[in-house]
């Protein structure tokens, strides 16, 4: 009796949780409204003539100078004609507009023509027994490279390569889950989120420093540890944790059966990881010798030559050359129109993103334009200073922070557009870089992804969850995932103290500390 009413309260409390996410409007209602809120707090701060008074490098001369900002109202006259004149400019000079854009067109084509899924499956397929929630958790983290494809496909197939080892299919799809989105800020690849998180960080550090630019490859370095930290961190969790509380699963007739690649799909995937190497020995030649033509040409390097500047379309013909080659192997794609439509398929699953963007872009640049942002990073930055919560303590407090608020605001982009302006300025004025500010967003942003039921693809996962367990809703769902969320929580705080402590970079030319 006393269990049922454990259970009833927690389900009490996570039908609380699920109604406030659901009264908050949808995100680009969302940035209307704070335009709207920045229009009126923007006028009240003009007109009382609020400033505030920092010190600054000056990029000409490199020393320190004082800089005085006001805030700016938007409902002036100037104000006013800044509004409708720069509407349009505000939506495409959206710094992740672009690279986003890019890597879609790419990823499109590899997941469109099957390449993805195959390769995905066949892994699958082949893993020795002991390896098998391993792989199961790393190809879900990898898989976030194409966004939903490791939710459509590698969830349901986890469940189903456990069943196919006698173990019970729930635990797998489980482990599955919280790879691709436990582990949505692990992988070894640079994927489409890393130019959105870079772009939207670039963009709020400017405010500070309009000369700072944060590479997509800002956390790669983080990001591969992270890889291997989740992976370990999920497979003790299910084999530890979950897998004895779920019991004992009796299949039924014909299920726990992984298809490998049909002899289509080998061919094409011959042609696929042939047409890949070759690619990446062109790169290789181009990048390797001390000549090389996307080298610096002054100085040779690499940190700072075309190369990085082009790692986008670079990262993204990873994907469309075996993507492309695969397709026509496994004759799916037949001539030039296929190769298109594709593209133009992939692009139309990131239209609500293109809305979320329009509207954002527009509080963006209201913000900007009043020095709100500016105004409310250097008193929060001296705030803190003064009551000395800086260094170590104030990063877990945000990494916490920000995953409270995931559970409510499941859309990260949105959240990090919400929260940059702020963080990203104030953090530089401590002395922390960008890069470091956006990685342990990154880190609170993941951590409660399986366990918040507004994430988009929530609902899927428990119709997944009910193909196996009739009675199994939303409680079920989140309290499997719990340990997940709490493990990768500490385990990523614990990564970060030390990479703190050893002062290692982020990423290529990406270090913690920005210089003051």
């Amino acid at each position: 009796m006393k269990q049922k009413e454990k259970k009833s309260f927690v389900l009490k409390s996570l039908d609380a949780v699920e109604k406030v996410g659901n009264s908050l409007p949808h995100p680009a209602t969302l940035f209307i409204i704070l335009s709207a809120i920045v229009i009126v707090i923007s006028a009240i701060m003009g007109s009382m003539g609020v400033s505030v008074s920092y010190d600054a490098v000056d990029t000409a001369t490199g020393s320190i100078v004082q800089n005085t900002v006001t805030a700016q109202s938007l409902l002036t006259a100037d104000g006013i004609r800044y509004m409708f004149t720069n509407v349009m400019a505000n939506f495409t000079g959206f710094f992740p507009l672009g690279p986003v854009f890019t890597i879609i067109l790419c990823v499109g084509v590899a997941e469109g023509t099957g390449f993805l899924s195959a390769g995905l499956r066949k892994i699958a397929a082949v893993t020795p027994r002991r390896y098998v929630t391993a792989m199961v958790v790393l190809l879900g983290i990898v898989s976030n490279i194409a966004s939903s494809t490791g939710y459509v496909v590698l969830v349901p197939l986890g469940a189903i390569v456990f069943m196919s080892f006698g173990r019970h299919p729930i635990a797998g799809l489980a482990a599955a889950f919280a790879g691709v989105s436990g582990g949505w800020s692990a992988n070894l690849l640079i994927g489409s989120n890393d130019p959105m998180f870079a772009g939207i960080s670039t963009q709020a550090a400017h405010m500070l420093d309009p000369n700072y630019l944060v590479q997509p490859t800002s956390n790669w370095f983080f990001m591969v540890v992270s890889t291997f930290l989740i992976t370990g961190v999920a497979t003790y969790v299910t084999e530890k944790i979950i897998e004895p509380r779920l019991g004992e699963y009796k299949p039924e007739k014909g299920e726990g059966v992984v298809e490998d690649i049909t002899n289509l799909e080998k061919r094409g995937m011959k042609f696929g990881l042939l047409s890949l190497l070759v690619y990446v020995l062109v790169i290789a030649a181009l990048v390797v010798p001390e000549n090389g033509i996307l080298r610096n040409p002054e100085t040779g390097g690499v940190l700072t030559s075309p190369f990085m500047s082009s790692i986008i379309p670079i990262m993204g013909g990873v994907f469309l050359v075996p993507g492309l080659f695969y397709g026509i192997g496994a004759k799916v794609i037949k001539n030039d129109k296929d190769v298109i439509d594709l593209m133009i398929k992939g692009i139309s699953g990131i239209t609500g993103f293109l809305v979320l963007v329009f509207f954002a872009g527009q509080f963006i640049k209201h913000f900007e334009y009043s020095n709100i942002g500016t105004i409310i990073s250097v008193n929060g930055a001296q705030f803190l200073e003064n009551t000395g919560f800086v260094g170590l303590p104030l990063i877990i407090c945000f990494i916490v922070l920000t995953a409270i608020i995931n559970i409510f605001i499941a859309v990260d982009s949105a959240k990090w557009v919400l929260m940059a302006p702020i963080f990203v300025p104030m953090f530089m004025r401590l002395g922390f870089s960008p890069e470091l500010t956006q990685v342990v967003y990154r880190i609170g942003d993941s951590c409660t992804n399986v366990i918040a039921p507004l994430m988009p693809f929530f609902a899927l996962i428990v119709a997944f969850c009910q193909k196996y367990d009739k009675k199994a809703g939303v409680g079920t769902l989140i309290t499997t995932m719990i340990p997940y969320s709490i493990a990768f929580l500490l385990g990523w705080i614990v990564l970060f103290i030390a990479w703190y402590f050893l002062k290692l970079p982020l990423g290529p030319g990406s270090p913690l500390f920005y210089p003051m």
